[in-house]
C-alpha cells in the first residue's frame, strides 16, 4: 500500500493513526509496477534506490559519481526524475555531464563544484538566514563550491567569503561583521585547518569545519587539517570527512531548517 493510500485512509477514518504508522513502517514484499515498493524502494539491479528520502529526511538522495558507469548514473537519475522535483550529483566530471545531458535535456552542470543538478532547485526562505561560506585559500574553492551549491539547491540563502586563511588573518577580521550576521557558517580549509577555530571563537553560530586534501607532504591528503579541527579549542565547531562539501552542505541545510522561525 502506498502512502498516500494511507494518508487517504486516515482522513477518511478507515484506518486508525496505530494502524497507519505500523503499515508506513512496514517493508512490503513486492513492488508497484513502477519498480518500486510502498517504503519507498526502487531496484534497479545494480542500484537500489531511497525514493522516500525526500520525504523521510527533509532532502533527496544524490547521487555520488565516481565509480559508475555512465549508463549507471543516467539510469539512476532518471528514475529518480519520476518521483522527484529535483535531483542531484556529486562529483561529476564534465564528460558524464554530456552524457547525461543527452537523456535529461534539462540538466545542469555546476564547473566548479562539480554537481549536475536535474529539475529546479528549492527557492530560499527570506526568513531563513544566511549560511556564509568561507574558504581559507584559493585552491579550496571547488570544496567550498560544491557545499555553497549544494546549500542553493536545497532552498539555502547562502554568501561566499573566500581566501581569507590565517596566513593573512586580517583578511577575515575585515569582514567580522559577515561571519557575525551569519546563522550557521561552513569554513573549508586545507594546510594547517585551523581557520574553524579562529571563526569559532569569534562567531555565536555553528561553524562546520571541511578539511580538505590542500597541503604538502606532511598535509598527508588532509589528515593533518583533519586532525587538526577535530582537536579545535573553540567550542561549537563541528567536522566533516575530508573534502566532502555536500555533507557539510547537509548539515548546515538542517541546521538551519530547524532553527528556522517557520518551525
Amino acid at each position: 500500500m502506498k502512502l498516500e493510500d494511507i494518508l487517504k485512509q486516515v482522513h477518511a477514518g478507515e484506518l486508525s493513526i496505530e494502524a497507519a504508522l505500523a503499515q508506513a513502517n512496514s517493508t512490503p514484499a513486492t513492488p508497484d509496477a513502477s519498480g518500486t515498493d510502498a517504503a519507498g524502494f526502487a531496484d534497479l539491479d545494480f542500484a537500489r534506490l531511497d525514493t522516500a528520502r525526500a520525504e523521510r529526511r527533509g532532502f533527496p538522495e544524490t547521487v555520488f559519481c565516481p565509480g559508475k558507469t555512465d549508463e549507471q548514473i543516467v539510469q539512476i537519475l532518471s528514475r529518480f526524475r519520476e518521483s522527484e522535483s529535483l535531483v542531484l550529483a556529486s562529483r561529476a566530471t564534465p564528460e558524464q555531464f554530456a552524457v547525461v545531458r543527452s537523456a535529461l535535456p534539462d540538466a545542469k552542470y555546476f564547473e566548479a563544484a562539480r554537481l549536475i543538478l536535474v529539475g529546479k532547485p528549492r527557492e530560499a526562505q527570506a526568513d531563513a538566514g544566511i549560511l556564509l561560506v568561507v574558504s581559507a585559500g584559493t585552491s579550496d574553492i571547488p570544496v567550498a563550491e560544491e557545499a555553497a551549491v549544494t546549500a542553493e539547491i536545497f532552498g539555502q540563502r547562502v554568501e561566499r567569503l573566500y581566501d581569507v586563511g590565517v596566513a593573512g588573518l586580517h583578511r577575515l577580521l575585515r569582514n567580522l561583521d559577515r561571519l557575525r550576521e551569519a546563522r550557521a557558517i561552513i569554513t573549508v580549509a586545507g594546510m594547517d585547518g585551523a581557520l574553524p577555530s579562529v571563526v569559532g571563537g569569534l562567531v555565536a553560530a555553528p561553524v562546520i569545519a571541511v578539511p580538505t586534501s590542500t597541503g604538502y607532504g606532511a598535509a598527508f591528503g588532509g589528515v593533518s587539517a583533519l586532525l587538526t579541527m577535530l582537536n579545535s579549542c573553540s567550542p561549537g565547531v563541528a567536522v566533516v570527512n575530508i573534502d566532502n562539501g555536500f555533507g557539510a552542505a547537509y548539515m548546515a541545510a538542517t541546521i538551519l531548517r530547524s532553527r528556522s522561525p517557520k518551525v
